[in-house]
């Protein structure tokens, strides 16, 4: 099935803006939200510029401020007509440290926007999946979801395994409807969250993990790892791995 059109929040930077490219060359139409709204009007212009055929619609959001997100969400529905075919929950952060450090304030943001916005986010969207009987529900999770890892990625990886048993759950309750739900589960992929990381384990740069997200999401399964090489095995690997082993991915 073709989704033409796509909610994609957190969309002015990393794996957002690099996701809007790819979709926009499928010719979708995209509704963009994000805090930074100078960078989304760049974005909606170079879009507009290189693929004149696509509606682009973009308004702020924060997503911390959960009343805002059903407006915003509802706002887009509205310009697409009153269909809308795929929401995305991108939006996060990766702020943070080892628990104990005096860094709680950091920890918490991490947990709140990663976890409770996303929430907020996907009942968002499926309160207007539900209305319209159609819709695909797509989160960004993490290869991190599959084991719990050390310092800046502890709560990290701790909201992206609440965030990937959350979607299970949902897809559970949906099972028999036209309503799909599809949990993504990139590996490393180079970013504005991770820029400052010198080095990971079989990172790719933006443009190729962004285009193997939009290839899985095309698919709608239901929990891919990406890129296939080598997480889509890998995720088996560090599910079993010893603890001296697991530091080494953080």
């Amino acid at each position: 099935m073709s989704r033409q059109n796509i909610l994609i929040t957190g969309a002015s930077s990393g794996l957002g803006w690099g996701m809007a490219i790819e979709f926009a060359k499928r010719g979708r139409n995209l509704a963009l939200c994000a805090r930074r709204l100078d960078r989304l009007e760049a974005l909606k212009a170079e879009l507009e510029r290189d693929y004149p055929g696509v509606q682009v619609f973009i308004r702020p959001l924060d997503v911390n401020d959960h009343d805002q997100v059903f407006e915003v969400f509802n706002a887009f529905t509205q310009d697409f007509g009153g269909q809308l075919d795929r929401v995305i929950v991108n939006a996060g952060m990766g702020k943070g440290a080892s628990l104990g450090t005096g860094h709680f304030e950091a920890n918490k943001q991490t947990a709140q926007t990663n976890f409770v916005a996303a929430l907020a986010q996907c009942e968002a969207a499926l309160t207007q999946f539900r209305a319209q009987n159609s819709g695909h529900l797509v989160a960004i999770s993490s290869v991190s979801a599959v084991r719990g890892f050390r310092r800046a990625m502890t709560v990290y990886a701790a909201t992206k395994a609440a965030l990937t048993s959350l979607c299970e759950g949902i897809r559970v309750d949906l099972l028999g409807t036209p309503i799909k739900v599809t949990t993504v589960h990139p590996g490393f992929i180079r970013s504005e969250i991770n820029e400052k990381v010198e080095k990971v384990p079989f990172i790719v740069d933006t443009e190729t993990g962004c285009r193997a997200l939009v290839e899985a999401i095309e698919k709608e399964g239901e929990n891919p790892f990406v890129p296939g090489w080598p997480w889509a095995w890998m995720r088996y690997v560090l599910k079993v791995l010893p603890l001296s082993q697991l530091r080494k991915f953080s």
